[in-house]
């Protein structure tokens, strides 16, 4: 059974994007998957963190994945700072990665922007802490969307030329795991941008704690085009807030978009809201109700990270411990 290592920052509410984009596909991998899931909190400070809040955001977030069906027994679910062996192994890979590597990364400057003199190094130097991750368990596959692609490939570069360098066959080749073709869920209220939970606006998004009451609101609000449901998806072209609402439906009810405009194709959106709204509350309103309660419980949500702290640790200090040695350190 392969070993698969992924993360997700504990930085905001979880959204209806990160759900169908990542957390559902963490829960379907765990079938035939040996699986270590980490709350990535020192990827967070790469920008500044209150640190009150991101402690409370990462017992949110592991209520959310407990909630939404992470099974922490069977599986490791931990938060990052509690195994010292990732900033470690991240210390020698930013020793191990070359500048040029760095440069390359296209994410880093989609954030950084023109205002890049003023960012973190944390934030330059985070796809070399994001090989240490993986690479701390010798995993072999990560499940990636295609904005993390670029990260991997750094990944496996670095691993290379560790091997190359000490002369030894030590780091696995790190495999992608694309995940079965997931809709790109967008703003509610802009349909050309990505659906996030940094938006300043909670009426664009559908938040992962939200009851049925809110969730109704949300889609009565959102953005839509005077015309009518097409019948087929040629027909949603141009048209970015109606094609989002159409892959929300699909996504969540596991059909395509063709299935959906076959249902609802030459409706107005009012009717059309109506059973999304529908669809929306019996998928997210029992993980928010479990969410809620799980979070009357701070201490069970520390004692699941904290296990899975330890076991963790057991499967990356040997491996992280016989880098250092490689290296040259005393031990």
């Amino acid at each position: 059974m392969q070993r698969i290592f992924s993360g997700i920052q504990p930085t905001g509410i979880p959204q209806l994007g990160n759900y169908l984009g990542a957390i559902r596909n963490w829960v379907g991998l765990q079938a035939d998957h040996e699986c270590v899931f980490c709350l990535v909190d020192l990827h967070a400070i790469t920008v500044w963190q209150d640190p009150e809040a991101l402690r409370q955001q990462t017992l949110a977030q592991t209520a959310v994945l407990l909630a939404a069906g992470i099974d922490p027994k069977a599986h490791i679910l931990f938060n990052q700072s509690a195994v010292s062996a990732h900033a470690r192994l991240g210390w020698i890979f930013n020793c191990v990665s070359r500048l040029g590597w760095l440069n390359r990364m296209t994410q880093f400057k989609d954030k950084a922007g023109k205002d890049r003199e003023n960012h973190s190094a944390g934030l330059y130097v985070y796809p070399n802490l994001m090989a240490a991750d993986i690479l701390a368990y010798k995993a072999t596959r990560v499940p990636v969307g295609d904005d993390q692609r670029q990260h991997l490939e750094l990944a496996n570069d670095i691993a290379q030329k560790f091997n190359h360098d000490y002369g030894v066959d030590f780091f696995p080749a790190i495999e992608p795991l694309i995940p079965p073709a997931a809709a790109r869920i967008m703003s509610l209220r802009d349909g050309t941008k990505k659906m996030s939970k940094s938006d300043p606006s909670a009426q664009s998004r559908i938040e992962m704690t939200d009851d049925a009451d809110a969730i109704a609101l949300k889609i009565r609000r959102a953005k839509t085009d005077p015309e009518p449901l097409p019948s087929e998806p040629a027909g949603l072209q141009d048209r970015p807030e109606a094609r989002n609402l159409v892959d929300i439906y699909a996504a969540l009810a596991g059909i395509t978009a063709a299935e959906v405009l076959a249902r609802h194709g030459g409706e107005g959106f009012g009717p059309f809201k109506t059973a999304l709204t529908e669809v929306l509350v019996q998928n997210v309103v029992p993980i928010a109700d479990e969410t809620r309660r799980l979070l009357e419980a701070p201490d069970h949500l520390r004692a699941v990270l904290r296990d899975g702290a330890a076991r963790a640790t057991e499967i990356a200090e040997p491996i992280v411990s016989e880098a250092e040695r490689l290296v040259g350190f005393l031990k």
